[in-house]
């Protein structure tokens, strides 16, 4: 019995082995002709990957999705696409620049900016030069630093080439613009602006928000204002009006834009990225500010001075780590020199998040301050249009006064300041903005054959803005304007044209002659040629 128990087990076991030799010469068959390709070797981690995101904006980079491991060399091709797509896309925005950099050229050679204008008279010019100065007219400055470390030896006469650019801007001030088309001084002054060394940087008193007065070696200030917030950033659509932000490149923008309408009446505005510590902390003489200076946790330093409403470590200032980008404005004569005149809108917001203004609830605003000093004779009210113009166009509806030089009484133009809180949203328009011209509708010729100008293709707002806007020193870190925002400039300008020719089409129905049209360049009339 057991010798038959041990030949079952004994041929069930060589069975088992011929089916599992069988079973693996099969296996080698099949697998015989498959080529295996070699393992790649574990690839090391990429640190100067880690160590450029580190160093990198962090609000600017947009995240797509979770990260994933290191790219191998299957998304080669997808890699050389995307670069070559960025190259595409480098590659149009510099022919977009260079063709708005043309029409800004030819925009600036057309008639309507090379008008013929008479000599102006001595008593036009907003300041002289003196020949010798006494002691008790010398103007002294609350913000000018104690300390003349740092400043140059004044070396200036009568004759106007031993001027620095910041004097030669104050001497070129006129009863109607505050500097002449094609200036030849506006390169030497951009360029003080946008390089020279900061000696002294204090506070400016007043206001809600954040603003230094930087002194250069020749004597010159402007006015910076920090960046707070990235350029492509839309305004909360539930914040009020005047609790939004002021924004750096919003100034810059409106400078370039005022110029493009002709006006010139806002002073020139350049961009520049300011050392926090060197060109800010070790230089101001401002001990309140200097005590708001402090290294972020990150290892940026910043501050937030004092203000009326936005001056907190909340709302600080950083630099990345200390470079901060800002826009500086030059600062107009002081006001021992030029004394200038506060204005309120007569359609001034009621700054109230419940109550209207006046002339929101009444339809017949306007003949109220048509008969009003000074809107009541010459050119203030057309003056106001202009203004309210620009402000529709770059989004502005925080415009509560303006100013003008009391030397020039009445008749003269408006000065365009404090424009920090335009450019807030491009996805949007703010037809309020309009209801001057809407109530009243008047404006001058000139803007209006300007603005006619601008809406054509081979003068389209959009792109001689991107191609003013590229000569700005901060073009090089990104556009001062996003497209949308260009494209809500050609969007706005089709409104205000519209807007004008309701007025005419209004006024012709009624019988009466065309009083819209303030005729200030009759000789003029015909130099555009597309009806309006």
């Amino acid at each position: 019995m057991m010798w038959r128990i041990r030949s079952r087990s004994r041929t069930i076991c060589l069975s088992l082995a011929f089916i599992t030799v069988f079973l693996y010469l099969l296996l080698a068959l099949v697998s015989l002709p498959i080529h295996h390709q070699p393992c790649e070797p574990l690839q090391p981690p990429r640190t100067h990957v880690l160590r450029d995101l580190a160093q990198t904006n962090y609000t600017s980079v947009r995240m797509s999705g979770p990260a994933g491991p290191p790219t191998d060399t299957t998304h080669g091709d997808s890699s050389n696409k995307d670069a070559k797509k960025d190259a595409k896309g480098h590659a149009s925005q510099a022919e977009s620049v260079e063709s708005g950099l043309s029409k800004l050229e030819a925009l600036f050679d057309h008639p309507l900016y090379n008008v013929p204008s008479p000599p102006v008279p001595e008593e036009d010019w907003l300041l002289k030069v003196k020949s010798k100065v006494k002691a008790s007219e010398q103007s002294s400055q609350m913000w000018v630093s104690a300390s003349q470390e740092g400043y140059e030896d004044v070396q200036w006469n009568s004759n106007s080439s031993s001027h620095p650019p910041w004097l030669r801007f104050h001497l070129g001030i006129s009863r109607w613009q505050l500097y002449p088309h094609r200036d030849p001084n506006m390169e030497a002054l951009a360029e003080q602006l946008a390089t020279h060394n900061i000696v002294s940087a204090v506070q400016k008193s007043g206001g809600t928000q954040l603003k230094l007065v930087m002194s250069f070696p020749n004597y010159g200030q402007a006015m910076f204002k920090p960046m707070k917030q990235q350029r492509d950033e839309e305004t909360n659509y539930n914040l009020y009006y005047f609790s939004d932000f002021e924004r750096h490149n919003a100034e810059i923008a409106a400078f370039h834009l005022d110029r493009i309408l002709g006006y010139r009446r806002i002073p020139p505005v350049v961009g520049r990225l300011v050392d926090v510590v060197k060109q800010i902390k070790d230089v101001t003489t401002d001990r309140k500010l200097a005590r708001t200076f402090f290294t972020s946790p990150v290892g940026n330093v910043c501050f937030y001075g004092q203000c009326s409403y936005y001056c907190s470590t909340e709302h600080a200032v950083c630099g990345r780590p200390r470079d901060l980008e800002a826009s500086l404005a030059v600062m107009l004569p002081d006001l021992s020199l030029a004394a200038r005149r506060s204005w309120r809108s007569p359609w001034r917001r009621s700054y109230s998040r419940s109550k209207l203004a006046k002339w929101e609830s009444e339809p017949d605003y306007c003949s109220a301050v048509r008969k009003t000093p000074p809107y009541d004779k010459g050119t203030r009210l057309v003056d106001f249009i202009d203004l309210v113009i620009l402000d529709f166009l770059m989004s502005n509806m925080d415009r509560h006064h303006y100013e003008t030089f009391e030397k020039f009484g009445n008749s003269t133009f408006l000065l365009h300041l404090d424009n920090g809180r335009a450019f807030g949203r491009h996805s949007k328009d703010e037809p309020s903005i309009l209801a001057p011209l809407e109530q009243c509708c008047r404006i001058r010729r000139s803007t209006w054959l300007r603005l006619r100008l601008l809406s054509l293709p081979q003068y389209r707002l959009s792109d001689v803005m991107r191609g003013s806007l590229s000569r700005d020193p901060l073009h090089r870190e990104a556009p001062l304007l996003s497209e949308p925002h260009l494209a809500a400039l050609d969007r706005r300008l089709k409104t205000v044209l519209e807007t004008v020719g309701h007025c005419r089409k209004r006024q012709s129905e009624d019988g009466g002659d065309d009083q819209v049209i303030y005729d200030d360049i009759a000789h003029l009339k015909d130099v555009v040629t597309p009806a309006g």
